[in-house]
């Protein structure tokens, strides 16, 4: 007779012998490691939600700077001079009596148009020498590569200093220093996205079905490998902010009495001691405007990489 016992892992098992789903406990309730992993998505989410908000602000600043201060960013009241910020006066005044606030939201427009400007300058010149470079190659990518080496070799401050001393003071010449000091950078991620993307199977079939080189390039190539290159552009936005508000703080700037952010910081220098808001509130609002895109860019790389 042949053996009628029953194997035991065969049988069904019981609903306390079953295993949970992915995320969820026993009783139905999602799991701590979880719960863990969506309070980190909520965070993620808010900081990206508070980082674009920052940055519509100083954007709305620059657009339309009456909407947010409807005064006059030249002129004051010299009995109102070196108030703390207030009610009234949000940001303070400074030492002729002007309204900070105002002066800040004005200045906005100077600041940013100059760093759209840099970073404008740096990401067309870099991308299209990078394009040549990686689809080139030869002796255009040698000679290309190593002036992007020496380049990468100096600090973008020193060469914007540099620059701006030969073009002259003026915002617009302070913009085309920063962006030429930004050109290197974005050749470098261009061309190695480039070559990266040269090797795909789609390139090479569209090489090897006799579309036209241009047509590769443009169609194919650029097409998929603008995206590292536009999340360096949100993070050189923020570097560019810095690089021009420091030109503008060394007096190559916009000529007084015109308002920068820059110039405004270094008005205050001289009321350290008794208008500490001079400086620290046109400071924050860099320091602000610079943390945004920087959580912006991580999460476009973030997205770019999944």
């Amino acid at each position: 007779m042949s053996d009628l016992r029953v194997r035991p892992d065969l049988l069904p098992r019981r609903p306390s012998e079953t295993q949970p789903a992915d995320g969820v406990g026993t009783s139905g309730v999602p799991s701590r490691k979880t719960l863990r992993a969506n309070a980190d998505t909520l965070r993620a989410n808010a900081g990206v939600a508070v980082a674009v908000l920052i940055v519509l602000l100083v954007l709305g600043w620059g657009t339309a700077p009456s909407v947010f201060a409807s005064g006059d960013p030249l002129t004051g009241v010299p009995a109102q001079k070196l108030r703390g910020p207030s009610a009234e006066h949000w940001f303070g005044t400074d030492h002729l009596g002007r309204d900070l606030y105002t002066r800040v939201v004005h200045a906005a427009g100077l600041s940013l148009s100059a760093t759209v400007l840099a970073v404008l300058l740096g990401l067309v010149a870099g991308a299209v020498l990078g394009l040549l470079a990686g689809a080139v190659g030869g002796i255009v990518d040698t000679a290309i590569s190593r002036t992007v080496d020496v380049l990468l070799s100096i600090p973008e401050l020193l060469m914007s200093l540099a620059l701006v001393a030969v073009l002259g003071m003026g915002t617009r010449n302070v913009a085309i220093a920063v962006g030429i000091a930004f050109i290197a950078r974005f050749t470098r991620v261009m061309r190695a996205e480039v070559l990266r993307v040269r090797q795909a199977p789609f390139v090479e079939a569209a090489f090897a079905s006799g579309v036209r080189r241009p047509v590769v390039l443009l169609r194919h190539v650029l097409r998929n490998a603008y995206a590292p290159v536009a999340a360096l552009a949100v993070v050189e936005f923020g570097v560019a902010v810095l690089a021009v508000a420091s030109l503008s703080f060394l007096g190559y700037g916009a000529v007084p009495p015109t308002p920068e952010w820059g110039s405004l910081i270094s008005e205050g220098r001289n009321f350290l001691a008794t208008a500490w808001w001079l400086t620290t509130l046109p400071g924050l609002v860099i320091i602000a405007l610079v943390l945004a895109t920087q959580r912006i860019a991580r999460a476009i790389h973030k997205d770019n990489a999944r």
